[in-house]
């Protein structure tokens, strides 16, 4: 008979302990050098506002706005939009600056259109809806230059 002999295989043994070890350090080395940056819900800062004044300041309150017979609307001698522009959205954003800079001043924002002769109906609605989209609501009319 014969003796079969046993193959004896050397088995390869990883030693796992200081393999956890140096896991676990790495995750206590990650976790602390993650939370030192402070977060930015932390940081204090104010945001810019309205503020009002105890005292009023020396400020126009009342804006003139001509229209060309061209369909060019101008206020302080500078010219908003474009004369074809079906809305006036330059205009209606300087308005809307000058109705928050009365509030803030206590004053009540006025707004007189003086248009030529020649201008048509459908541009006066667009300046008053510009108006009104920046919330003032003293609109006056003016005719003719004697007005001024």
């Amino acid at each position: 008979m014969r003796q079969r002999r046993k193959k004896t295989e050397d088995k390869v043994v990883i030693p796992i302990a200081p393999m956890i070890d140096c896991v676990f350090l790495l995750l206590v080395y990650f976790m602390v050098s993650s939370s030192l940056k402070p977060q930015e819900a932390d940081i204090g800062f104010q945001l810019p506002g309205v503020v009002e004044q105890d005292e009023p300041l020396d400020m126009p309150d009342e804006q003139i706005i001509e229209i060309t017979a061209e369909g060019q609307v101008v206020v302080n001698e500078y010219a908003y939009d474009t004369p074809g522009s079906p809305r006036l959205v330059e205009l209606a954003a300087m308005l809307h600056r000058f109705k928050q800079g009365s509030d803030a001043n206590k004053i009540e924002a006025r707004v007189t259109i003086a248009p030529d002769d020649a201008v048509a109906h459908r541009l006066l609605v667009r300046v008053m809806d510009a108006c009104a989209k920046a919330g003032i609501e003293n609109v006056n009319f003016s005719m003719g230059e004697e007005a001024f």
